[in-house]
């Protein structure tokens, strides 16, 4: 029962480490082919965000100190 028991266990662990060698292969080829075709489609640049005005801050910072000390 208990050799039983480890031959399951083994093949167990063989098909889910067959499995994780299966999921990288196909991984690592999908890379490859998407890089092949990246420049189809170019990346747009990352839009900068612009500061908030020093003014709106303390504002902010006003009005938070207004809500806490009345509220």
């Amino acid at each position: 029962m208990i050799g039983q028991g480890i031959v399951l266990m083994l093949a167990g662990m063989g098909i889910v480490y067959l499995f994780l060698l299966v999921l990288i292969a196909v991984t690592l080829m999908s890379m490859k082919g998407i890089a092949k075709f990246d420049s189809i489609l170019p990346q747009d640049a990352p839009k900068k965000k612009a500061a908030p005005k020093a003014a709106d801050d303390d504002a902010n910072v006003a009005l938070a100190i207004a809500v806490a000390l009345n509220g």
